[in-house]
């Protein structure tokens, strides 16, 4: 402020000067007067440049100016410059909070004080089938139809969560969604949202499977305390008591059945992952499946006009197949539960072919077809769960336990394979079995499975 009173000064001074040299007292008083409006004039030019900068916003063309004005100017950008970094620092960290949510394994949808979608990530919009861009600023209840959502939405008591159908939801691989609001702000809400359908499948698995332990166990022992009740109250001949006695084993028999294979089911999650240090030959394994297969058909069709017709593999493709890695004997039984349960549920007369395929990647795929009665899909994904039927009358004409597929699942699952279920109703059902080339080794052409086994 004083440079610009001094610089004021300066010109009244000079344009005294002027004027007393051209006319004494009076021409330094005008020529002072003169001085004065022309520095305003021109002062003010320099205040209109400014405002019209300052109108304009263009930052790039800031007036290059001295003074008080060009000060002003210089201080105008440099707060302009400082607010420019403080709005991209910000937008860069909202652009970490939006990208971390956007992470997020769960949905989040940010909702106004009207309900309506301000931002969602990529999970929410799969979950719920919204359009991230189209959908915004529209109301969440015209979005979410769900009859529940409406009724927790309208009751606004978030206090906890309510489960929705997940869109994606179909019959055979139902989708269950949790969904919470949580307030915040001025009157805007926070939609989380999970998928809780894992979470509820292992609900559902671990009541079933207590109900069902409980049935499986219940039911013969309610028979064994009859026919015991029976044999100590009534006297009964010879030939009653022996059949009598006959029932009680066939109880007892299902109920050590059930338990056996609750121990194996525990044994095989205790244990540790089986090596590749024991090799048996895939020949061997489907030989003895195509044994016991025919056994246990013949057996199941002796008083049928018509036995099961079958189709294995050839041994001397068998040969080529080379060999297996891990414990025989759980090997064994998943490959012969698969044929059994083939047997079981194929009326006489059906036809069941086993196959070893192998494939180009070093793998190779083990399968049992059958022309049963097929499953529907709704059961397909739960048949490997414990105790788990499609037909509990059909399962107990069969002596089946529930839970034969669930040990062939574990034990594929320590060797690194997969298990693979095809099934139309009213045609029949193909069981796949996938085995890693880690687990699989093919003699060399012109060498023999002993030679390969000794060079190993």
């Amino acid at each position: 402020m004083f440079w610009r009173f001094s610089f004021f000064l300066a010109w009244q001074l000079a344009g005294g000067s002027l004027g007393w040299w051209q006319a004494g007292a009076w021409g330094a008083a005008l020529g002072a007067a003169v001085a004065a409006w022309i520095w305003f004039i021109l002062d003010m030019l320099r205040g209109a440049r400014a405002l019209r900068w300052l109108r304009s916003g263009d930052m790039a063309k800031a007036p290059s100016m001295s003074g008080m004005w060009g000060e002003g100017v210089e201080r105008t950008c440099r707060l302009v410059r400082q607010q420019e970094e403080r709005a991209k620092e910000s937008q860069n960290r909202l652009q970490e909070i939006l990208a971390a949510l956007q992470a997020s394994p769960n949905g989040v949808v940010l909702l106004d004080s009207q309900g309506r979608i301000e931002w969602c990530n990529e999970m929410a919009a799969a979950q719920f089938g919204f359009d991230a861009r189209n959908d915004a600023m529209q109301s969440i209840r015209y979005l979410v139809r769900d009859p529940e959502f409406s009724a927790y939405y309208a009751a606004q008591d978030f206090s906890s969560d309510v489960v929705l159908e997940g869109r994606a939801s179909t019959p055979s691989r139902p989708v269950r969604i949790s969904v919470q609001l949580h307030p915040y702000g001025n009157g805007r809400s926070l939609l989380l949202s999970r998928d809780v359908t894992a979470l509820e499948q292992a609900e559902a698995m671990r009541r079933d499977f207590v109900a069902n332990v409980s049935h499986e166990i219940r039911t013969p022992l309610t028979v064994l305390m009859g026919f015991v009740e029976t044999l100590q109250t009534l006297p009964l001949n010879p030939q009653e008591r022996s059949r009598y006695l006959d029932m009680m084993a066939q109880q007892a028999a299902r109920m050590q059945s059930v338990v056996q294979d609750l121990l194996t089911l525990s044994r095989l999650e205790g244990s540790p992952l089986p090596g590749t240090g024991e090799w048996t030959p895939v020949q061997t394994l489907l030989q003895r499946c195509e044994v016991e297969g025919r056994a246990l058909s013949g057996l199941l069709a002796r008083n049928q006009p018509r036995q099961h017709e079958w189709e294995f593999p050839e041994p001397a493709g068998l040969s080529a197949a080379g060999e297996i890695a891990g414990v025989p004997a759980e090997l064994q039984s998943a490959l012969s539960n698969l044929v059994s349960n083939a047997v079981r549920y194929t009326p006489a007369g059906g036809r069941i072919v086993v196959r070893w395929q192998d494939l180009p990647d070093g793998g190779a795929v083990f399968s049992v077809s059958d022309t049963g009665p097929g499953i529907a899909p709704e059961h397909v994904p739960r048949l490997t769960e414990r105790f788990y039927r499609v037909d509990r009358s059909r399962s107990r004409e069969t002596g089946g336990t529930g839970l034969g597929l669930a040990i062939v699942k574990h034990v594929l699952q320590r060797h690194g394979a997969t298990l693979e279920i095809e099934s139309v109703l009213g045609k029949g059902s193909t069981f796949r079995v996938r085995f890693p080339a880690s687990r699989l080794r093919r003699p060399v052409p012109g060498t023999s499975l002993n030679a390969v086994a000794a060079s190993h």
